[in-house]
């Protein structure tokens, strides 16, 4: 079947739900070394339509982002190796991931102080809570990355 749509700059954003169509941002790495989580976010996420991959710790998850496209990087501050925030800073450094083009969602169970906070506002796309956050409720707010 032949995709027959158009994309007309001049036309306003459709008002047709994304969750019947494929997603526009295909691809996710999740970084997530607590395995239940990670199989919970495989399940939803693949059953949504998208191609998930899952690293469990910071230096393969840098080589995986370095070596592969990605449209979006689920990133859990606590993570083997190396911290989230320092694998967050070298995934926002040009010149360790010149070609990177990913939106970076922080996940975590973690309070943060405020300064964290502010870094983590500074240089990711979004911040969740995995204790606040069903599958679902995940799949919705990547979704709404789409509009």
């Amino acid at each position: 079947m032949q995709d027959t749509t158009q994309s007309d700059p001049n036309q306003q954003a459709s008002t047709t739900p994304i969750t019947g169509g494929e997603p526009r941002y295909k691809n996710i790495l999740v970084i997530e070394d607590e395995h239940f989580i990670g199989e919970l976010y495989m399940r939803a996420l693949t059953k949504a339509g998208y191609n998930v991959k899952i690293i469990i710790d910071g230096p393969s998850g840098l080589k995986e982002a370095q070596t592969n496209a990605y449209d979006i990087i689920l990133l859990d501050l606590m993570i083997p190796n190396m911290t989230g925030m320092e694998l967050l800073k070298k995934l926002r450094d040009p010149n360790s991931t010149p070609n990177l083009k990913s939106k970076i969602i922080i996940t975590t169970n973690l309070e943060q102080a405020d300064e964290a906070k502010d870094e983590i506002e500074k240089q990711a796309d979004g911040y969740i809570v995995k204790a606040e956050v069903t599958p679902k409720q995940l799949v919705r707010f990547l979704q709404s990355l789409e509009r």
